[in-house]
């Protein structure tokens, strides 16, 4: 009869909390033939731990508060393209990028108000020509966008020669221009906002009202083409003084954008903030982020120190009811002979994001047109897939947002990783109707169990999933399951890849009964659907208030 001796293997799984316990006869043997035993013992033991237990996932967590933040307004382009030239009469790319309608759901259009006196401009020494560079320029996209329910504003990169200190439309930063600054004549800030009126009027007689114009492009940016410079003071001045003169009854309530600075400089609009005749003409705050992320580039996340300047324009922009538009950035504009790849893509989504989470209302890209950004050029020094007026993959990269995000409100939230700039994962949630909608971009080559943990009772969801350029990598539509209702869900984040998260409020006793405000007796403006301005607001549209909050109304006569 055999003897035996018991063996008791613990094999503790790693990066898991599980262990496999194993007990095993093993008959008395010589020393050699146990040693052997033993041996082919422990392969089989790991060989069956590697085929029946996969590692588990790491775990990234959202916790999604009922605290509402800002509403946003909308996501657009600007309509020129090459060296800043209107499209003219092609308005492929705003047919292609606005509206219900189309793939990307765009809502917002800037146009330039060229320095012109006159919206269509003649020149009879070039044979009569009619050149692109005049209001007319733009007209018929903004036609497209308005006729879709869009909003269209103007930005002048120079107000006419004619009112500038250097006589001409050009900044004046180069030699054969004399190296002269270009600023608005001080005898001429009293003409500046008539010259304005005469643009919308314009504008209103060929069959578009537009919603805001824009004191400056790039105040703080001295050019050698279309430009003109403005101090934080200068600004102030002409705000402050002269703004009275644009006609808002006139044309419908239009709204007015500060000057937008290169960097988001925030001096410039402090300077309105805290005046308040200047502060009660501006309606939005606005700049461009060019070497200035929203969350700055600081230490220890960085070895540069750069400030976050349009987070600090954001604080006094918030606390006077002010919305924050960014109105011009490129991602990705400075590679050679290819379209962007997916890497860059996810970096251009974790910027809009960011500027959201930094406050902003508006996200406004450069051009529609161009191999960097939402519809190609035809240029066949950058692939045979920049095809023209063909959509490109950044567009569906933008479509996550703007089809999904415009009319949202964003909701506080913290997560497992500390947001910063190009953060590896990010995240952030909105309520929307009866959705409550979570965006999450993954940047690094792995899979995660994402956590969600919300506000309100949810019921069911569908996720919006984009993995790379391919066509069929690109915003695909997959169920969420959930069992029953609740305020915890647990879905896939895959690796390098950019989901919005769509779950349904459960609106029954036990969801979303803590949807109700209390009363709010501070001051309130109101907008249309597509984030026009009401002076006499009726029937469904949005109030905001002056703490920052806003929220769907019905109002009636």
């Amino acid at each position: 009869m055999p003897f035996f001796t018991f063996l008791i293997v613990l094999y503790v799984l790693k990066d898991t909390k599980f262990a496999l316990f194993y007990i095993f006869f093993v008959p008395l043997q010589p020393k050699n033939q146990l040693f052997e035993s033993m041996r082919k013992l422990f392969t089989f033991i790991f060989a069956m731990t590697a085929i029946t237990v996969v590692q588990a996932k790491p775990k990234f967590t959202i916790t999604v508060t009922s605290d509402r933040l800002q509403t946003i307004t909308g996501f657009g382009a600007a309509s020129c393209f090459g060296a800043m030239e209107p499209y003219g009469k092609d308005t492929t790319p705003a047919k292609l990028l606005y509206g219900d309608e189309s793939a990307i759901g765009l809502n917002i259009m800037r146009m330039e108000i060229s320095p012109n006196f006159v919206g269509d401009v003649k020149i009879p020494e070039w044979g009569n020509w009619d050149t692109p560079y005049d209001w007319n320029g733009s007209l018929p996209s903004a036609k497209i966008v308005k006729e879709r329910g869009g909003i269209v504003f103007g930005t002048p990169w120079s107000p006419p020669g004619d009112f500038k200190t250097n006589g001409t439309a050009q900044g004046g930063n180069s030699d054969d221009q004399g190296k002269q600054e270009g600023r608005l004549r001080k005898d001429c800030y009293e003409k500046f906002f008539p010259w304005l009126n005469s643009f919308l009027q314009w504008m209103h007689d060929n069959g578009v009202d537009v919603d805001a114009v824009s004191v400056q492009n790039e105040p703080d940016w001295w050019v050698s083409y279309s430009g003109c410079l403005y101090t934080p003071e200068e600004q102030l001045d002409l705000v402050k003084n002269y703004a009275h003169m644009l006609d808002r009854e006139k044309f419908n309530g239009v709204r007015l954008i500060s000057g937008e600075p290169l960097g988001f400089d925030p001096q410039y609009s402090d300077a309105l903030m805290n005046d308040e005749v200047a502060r009660n003409q501006i309606d939005i705050v606005a700049g461009h982020i060019y070497g200035h992320p929203p969350f700055g580039d600081t230490p220890p996340h960085s070895s540069y120190n750069i400030p976050a300047n349009m987070q600090n324009a954001a604080k006094l922009a918030k606390k006077y009811g002010k919305e924050i538009w960014m109105t011009e950035h490129s991602v990705s504009d400075n590679i050679k002979g290819r379209l962007p790849n997916w890497q860059e893509q996810l970096e251009f989504a974790e910027e809009v994001n960011e500027c959201i989470q930094a406050g902003c209302t508006g996200y406004i890209y450069w051009y529609m047109r161009a191999h960097w950004s939402f519809v190609g050029t035809g240029e066949t020094e950058y692939g045979t897939d920049n095809k023209k007026n063909k959509l490109l993959p950044r567009a569906y990269v933008m479509s996550h947002f703007s089809k999904h995000l415009t009319g949202s409100t964003l909701l506080k939230s913290s997560a497992t990783v500390d947001l910063k700039t190009n953060a590896d994962i990010e995240a952030s949630a909105f309520i929307k109707g009866d959705s409550l909608i979570v965006m999450a971009i993954n940047t690094i080559d792995s899979d995660r169990d994402f956590i969600v943990k919300l506000p309100y009772n949810v019921k069911s969801g569908e996720m919006l999933l984009s993995w790379g350029n391919a066509s069929d990598e690109l915003c695909q539509k997959y169920p969420i399951d959930i069992a029953e209702s609740t305020k915890r869900v647990v879905v896939d984040l895959p690796s390098k890849s950019l989901v919005t998260y769509i779950f349904t409020l459960d609106n029954s006793s036990s969801g979303v009964k803590e949807l109700t405000r209390q009363d709010y007796d501070g001051p309130k403006t109101y907008y249309d659907m597509q984030g026009r301005r009401l002076d006499k607001p009726q029937g469904l549209c949005i109030e905001r208030r002056a703490d920052g909050t806003a929220r769907k109304v019905i109002i009636k006569d």
